[in-house]
Parts: structure tokens; C-alpha cells; sequence
């Protein structure tokens, strides 16, 4: 156990004052660092609650990493594919019938699964890969409680399949400010343009309410701390060697922004997704284990 990589972050406290909050079954968040990105996801799942929380015996699953981008590993634009590949294998482990990946990639889509590695690392753990650029994988579904994204054409596999899990991979960002596990719900939605030309922190933060990931792991193994979500050179990347793991995307969107350097209150979508009900951005009531790894 170790403290000091994620700093507690003090917010309006969600319960009435005075009233104890009631000690959960498992922690709210999981804080792994310094080991491989297949290793500390072994270690944060078992603090979690163990994959068989998330996954039952004979479920379909989706994971959902961030592939947008024609980058190797080394260039921290893409989720690691060894922390892919893991949890494919994990999902299987614990029962599942099923597990597939996908994502809409910004450069062409072949390209991106081959060079990011994560098309080889999902097959080699018995996953199967699916088209994100395909239209006609897309269905026209209603948004219930959004304002701006009130409807979107949105992956099959994100709604018919009984799990999902959100792999993103944490770096800066020019319009969001960062990318991670809200945000990279944005890789099953076909229109990405109208996000960015509408009023991209809204979209981000209602496309949730159609559906929230079953399980968030955040990469922040090797950052982009600057010229998200491409990169400018690997001068723009920090080995951090951690990593998240939580229900609520939005709490581990606010541990990510730490991660980052940046104030959670100062990114305007994790603002609009805790007044929607999606999550929580409450750091410092949140109960929170640290894992700190030895070689």
C-alpha cells in the first residue's frame, strides 16, 4: 500500500453533514502503480472485487479500448495491448461466452488495430475483433435526460452485449481537455463530428446516460501529458506506470485528470456528468485503495 500518486481532491460532499458514510463492499476506486499493465490489472481487479463481479458465466462482452489512431505502443496515443489482451483473456476466465473489441478509428481502421497492436492481442487471448467503420453496425437510439445529444447512431456491440468494459487510454486533449473513460465512449457513436461542432463537454457528458460502462480501466501507464490525442513527439509522453480501475467513470475520470495535472472541477464535462447522475467526481469521500507494486 502507498499513498501520494493520486492526491485527494476536496469536493462538495454528496451526503447530508453529519451522516457517516456507509463502508462499501469494495472500494470505490483502485489506484495500481509501478508494474506491467498486465500485472497491475491483475492486482486491481482482485481489489475490485474480482473480474467475476463484472462478468457472469455465459455473458457477451464488449471491451472497448481506445484504437483511434495509426500508433504504435511506444507512442501513448492507443490503449497498451498488453493490458487489452489481459482483460480478454480475464473476461473468459470468469465465464464469459463471448468477449469482442472495437472501436471507430480517427486514421483507417486496419491500419490502426494492426500498428496499435490490439487486433493481435485480442485474438491471441481467443477475443474477436469488430468493425467500428462499418454503418451498418450502428442503430438509431434515443438518449433519455440529454439536452444537445438527444439521439445517436451508436455500435450494436455497445448495446446488445451484457458487459462492457471501457479500456481508455489517459492523454490531454485540445477540445475535452483530456481523453479518458468518458470520453472514449465517443470510439462507438458513428458521428463523431457532430460532438465537436455542437458542444463537445455536453455530448461527452450525456452519451453515459444511454449507458455507462460496466467496468472502467484506465491506461496511464505512458501519458500524454501535452498535443493530445495525436501527439507531437515522444517528448510529450511520461512514463507513469499506473493505473485505474473503478465502476463510475466519472470518479475515474477525476483521478485521471490528476494524473494529468488538472483540476477535475476545471474540465466542464465531469461537472455536467455528476449533475446528470452519471458519477461521482468526489475524490476525497470516495473510498479509495492504493496498490503500490515492487519491481
Amino acid at each position: 500500500m502507498a499513498g501520494g500518486f493520486l492526491p485527494p481532491l476536496l469536493c462538495k460532499p454528496l451526503l447530508g453533514r453529519g451522516r457517516e458514510k456507509p463502508q462499501p463492499a469494495w472500494p470505490d476506486l483502485v489506484a495500481v502503480r509501478d508494474g506491467a499493465p498486465a500485472q497491475m490489472f491483475d492486482v486491481g481487479i482482485k481489489a475490485l472485487g474480482g473480474m467475476g463481479r463484472f462478468v457472469r458465466k455465459g455473458r457477451t462482452v464488449l471491451v472497448k479500448p481506445n484504437i483511434g489512431w495509426d500508433k504504435t505502443p511506444s507512442e501513448g496515443a492507443t490503449t497498451n495491448p498488453e493490458l487489452v489482451g489481459r482483460i480478454v483473456a480475464a473476461a473468459y476466465e470468469a465465464g464469459a461466452k463471448k468477449v469482442y473489441c472495437c472501436d471507430h478509428p480517427v486514421n483507417l481502421e486496419k491500419d490502426c488495430y494492426r500498428r496499435s497492436g490490439i487486433e493481435q492481442a485480442v485474438k491471441d487471448n481467443g477475443g474477436e475483433m469488430r468493425s467500428g467503420s462499418d454503418r451498418k453496425a450502428y442503430r438509431q437510439v434515443s438518449i433519455k435526460g440529454a439536452q444537445v445529444l438527444r439521439d445517436a447512431l451508436v455500435h450494436e456491440l455497445y448495446l446488445d452485449c451484457d458487459v462492457v468494459v471501457n479500456v481508455p487510454v489517459l492523454k490531454s486533449h485540445g477540445g475535452g481537455r483530456m481523453t479518458a473513460a468518458l470520453k472514449n465512449l465517443m470510439g462507438v457513436a458513428w458521428d463523431r463530428r457532430f460532438w465537436h461542432r455542437t458542444d463537445l463537454q455536453s455530448c461527452i457528458a450525456e452519451f453515459p446516460l444511454l449507458r455507462k460502462p460496466d467496468l472502467n480501466v484506465v491506461d496511464a501507464y505512458l501519458v500524454m501529458m501535452k498535443h493530445g490525442p495525436y501527439g507531437a513527439s515522444t517528448e510529450d509522453l511520461t512514463l507513469k506506470k499506473l493505473q485505474l480501475l473503478a465502476a463510475d467513470p466519472v470518479l475515474a475520470d477525476a483521478a485521471s485528470a490528476r494524473i494529468l495535472g488538472l483540476p477535475p472541477e476545471g474540465i466542464p464535462y465531469l461537472k455536467m456528468a455528476c449533475a446528470l447522475g452519471v458519477g461521482s467526481t468526489d475524490l476525497a469521500r470516495a473510498a479509495i485503495k492504493r496498490v503500490a507494486l515492487k519491481g
